[in-house]
């Protein structure tokens, strides 16, 4: 068996993949890449330099060789941008209702593609982070386009309310009604943007899904373990 592990989760927003993903590649002493920070912290750039996200062309210019720098310690991924940590600016309401103008730029998604291709392949390397362990890298498109070869690619999905209920808990400190409501376009009305350029409702061949409505987290990262020992064996 290997001893480079690439693990790739998919899924919708809201499901839990970021938090799930990095406890999943904690435990395998893997590395973590978070590609919706990538697309996130693209948006950032274009933002503080004054592009119009609805110029796709300009948009796509000022991503190619943004200078971006990708932490992959899944017990602190930074994230960096010409030196400047964006880790906390790019999770903000202003960025979040703008970012999928970034991300369904073809573009963009070939140019931010090919850096997260290369982040991955870079784990596997001795000298990495993960000293050629691996990693763990999850967001869209991440079981289909990017890493379609992965040692386990899983799709870890939950009911609607379920995902809306998590997101409002995480923005808003609560799951109360009116933090539901709060949060329902940015889980809602991203997934639907999103979905017209990448397919992450639904698992590909060879995916295998995690449904997480009733499992608390403890039991997601359980489950998502179980799917990586069943595909490649009991790992050290």
């Amino acid at each position: 068996m290997s001893t480079t592990l690439v693990v790739a989760i998919d899924g919708p927003s809201g499901s839990g993949k970021s938090s799930v993903s990095k406890a999943v590649a904690a435990r395998l002493h893997l590395a973590y890449l978070d590609t919706g920070a990538m697309y996130r912290a693209a948006t950032w750039w274009c933002v503080s330099q004054g592009v119009r996200l609805d110029d796709t062309a300009a948009v796509a210019a000022a991503v190619a060789g943004f200078p971006l720098v990708m932490g992959v310690d899944p017990a602190d991924p930074t994230v960096h941008v010409g030196g400047v940590d964006v880790h906390e600016a790019i999770r903000s309401t202003e960025i979040t209702a703008v970012v999928s103008a970034i991300a369904t730029n073809l573009e963009v998604r070939a140019e931010l593609g090919r850096l997260q291709r290369e982040i991955i392949a870079a784990s596997q390397e001795p000298r990495s982070f993960s000293q050629g362990r691996g990693i763990v890298a999850e967001g869209r498109d991440i079981t289909t386009v990017i890493a379609p070869d992965a040692d386990v690619r899983v799709l870890l999905t939950a009911s609607e309310a379920a995902r809306l209920r998590r997101r409002a808990k995480d923005v808003h400190g609560t799951d109360d009604a009116a933090a539901v409501e709060a949060t329902r376009d940015q889980v809602l009305r991203r997934d639907a943007d999103d979905s017209t350029v990448v397919q992450f409702q639904v698992a590909a061949d060879g995916v295998v899904t995690i449904d997480s409505s009733h499992l608390d987290f403890d039991e997601t990262v359980e489950a998502v373990l179980e799917v990586v020992e069943t595909e490649v064996g009991p790992r050290q």
